[in-house]
């Protein structure tokens, strides 16, 4: 059964950095995008960075330069290293995967793109 589990979330204050890390099982990370999104209270969710299969990789304008996305696909797991945090960071980030095939160079950033799902890991940027 495949499955994405989210970790890393916490309370941080502004400025400072998390990893979060998505766990996957049940299938081959290497035939898989993986991208990363996040939903605010009252929000809708919206796509932050996603890594193709190849390791090409995209970022949403807001966190550019502050946000990394990698992926070790010997350990199944994909990471999002988050710096110079801001409060409106603070929302629910979930992981999501999707078939490629090995190499694609494609990086799906819409949600309807992504077929499964984590439940989602909250991360909280608050002095």
């Amino acid at each position: 059964q495949l499955q994405l589990v989210e970790s890393g979330g916490g309370l941080v204050q502004p400025g400072g950095s998390l990893r979060l890390s998505c766990a996957t099982s049940g299938f081959t990370l290497d035939y898989y995008a993986i991208g990363w999104f996040r939903q605010a209270p009252g929000k809708e969710r919206e796509g932050v960075s996603c890594s193709s299969s190849g390791g090409n990789t995209n970022y949403a304008d807001s966190v550019k330069g502050r946000f990394t996305i990698s992926r070790d696909n010997a350990k199944n797991t994909v990471y999002l290293q988050m710096n110079s945090l801001k409060p409106e960071d603070t929302a629910v980030y979930y992981c999501a995967a999707v078939f490629q095939g090995r190499g694609a160079y494609y990086t799906p950033t819409a949600q309807f793109e992504y077929r499964y799902w984590g439940q989602g890991t909250q991360v909280t940027v608050s002095s």
